[in-house]
């Protein structure tokens, strides 16, 4: 009967058992135990070894634990994909068929990464870990690092949070319906977007001064360049915001009795802050890699970036590890920030989150 209640089995250990096969497991499980093998496997022969003297990463990188575990590798992962592709059409349901691929493609990714091991594991170990894997340089001027950590989040958070305030206020002269108030938003929108961000911070940190015979210090000069530049494109992110909000939302509010101003403020902005927060977060996240521009500029021993100290770092002892260093101070930096994004925005989706709170 159309009113009678419709009991679906529950998928549960049982469920899942019925549709798998042993074979479609079996390449699963080879896909994920070679895929372990050489990642786990690397990491634990370089700490055993130990990553400092550099020569302590050369020993590991051409040792014979190390190419047994890529040749392990090598032999799980190509046993998961011929398993997995030889299986994949014979499955009779949807999971098994999945985890034959996915034994499959493991298996195949662990196949080349080991292979990539092995191979480099007899080429010039030495050389490449004297140059990359030689710590002992950076650990002594590990306090610049931390400066130049400091500095980076500082100019982006100070890029950002004044690029923020200047969009909005861009942002209201954009959608403004008139074209003479429009029109200066829109070409200084369009002229920032068209231009290089180098271009901007050394127009404004080398040409304005030695042009008009005004001192700027550079970190200010980074500063003001890096909110003019963020101050374009969180304008249109805020303009894109507003203008995915219904029409009718302000034709409602116009319809209580609220001025435009009053309409934006209390109906539109909100709405559509709550869609512009995630792109904004990814442009912070732009901009704290964009900083490293300010390599152009001079700053002082006190106002250098990641990218700056690695610069002189690698000017005064030719070591390029300083270069792996920095490349890890942004992954710090930039990874949970990545993370937190894609939180908020799964969180906005599902509607857990407001315009006030986070």
């Amino acid at each position: 009967m159309a009113g009678d209640l419709v009991v679906r089995p529950r998928r549960g250990p049982a469920w899942v058992r019925a549709q798998s096969r042993p074979a479609a497991v079996t390449s699963a499980a080879l896909g994920a135990a070679a895929a372990a093998l050489v990642l786990v496997g690397t990491v634990f022969v370089l700490a055993v070894h130990g990553l400092t003297p550099y020569q302590h990463v050369a020993d590991a990188l051409r040792s014979t634990e190390l190419r047994v575990v890529a040749a392990g590798a090598i032999g799980l992962g190509v046993a998961a994909a011929g398993l997995g592709w030889g299986t994949y059409r014979r499955m009779p349901t949807r999971l098994a068929r999945e985890e034959a691929v996915a034994g499959a493609v493991l298996g195949l990714q662990a196949a080349l990464l080991g292979g990539l091991v092995l191979w480099f594991s007899y080429t010039d170990v030495e050389r490449f870990a004297q140059n990359f894997a030689n710590f002992h340089d950076v650990s002594s001027d590990l306090n610049a690092f931390v400066t130049g950590a400091k500095n980076t989040i500082l100019l982006a958070l100070g890029g950002e949070v004044f690029g923020i305030v200047l969009g909005l206020a861009l942002v209201g002269l954009a959608v403004s319906s008139r074209a003479v108030v429009r029109a200066p938003a829109r070409a200084y929108i369009n002229f920032i977007r068209g231009t290089p961000l180098v271009w901007q911070l050394s127009f404004i940190g080398l040409a304005v001064p030695l042009a008009l015979d005004y001192p700027v210090s550079a970190y200010a000069a980074a500063l003001i360049a890096f909110s003019l530049n963020t101050g374009a494109y969180s304008a249109e992110v805020f303009r894109a915001g507003i203008q995915s909000t219904e029409r009718g939302q302000m034709e409602a509010a116009r319809g209580l009795g609220m001025s435009h101003f009053q309409a934006m403020r209390h109906a539109i902005l909100p709405q559509a802050v709550r869609k512009v927060i995630p792109p904004l977060m990814n442009e912070f996240v732009v901009l704290i890699k964009d900083t490293s521009l300010v390599i152009v500029l001079g700053l002082t021993e006190g106002q250098r970036d990641l990218m700056s100290v690695a610069k002189v770092g690698f000017g005064d002892t030719f070591n390029a590890t300083f270069y792996v260093a920095t490349a890890i101070g942004y992954l710090c930096v930039s990874l949970p920030l990545i993370r937190l994004v894609n939180v908020v925005e799964r969180r906005l989706r599902s509607g857990l989150v407001g315009v006030t709170g986070l």
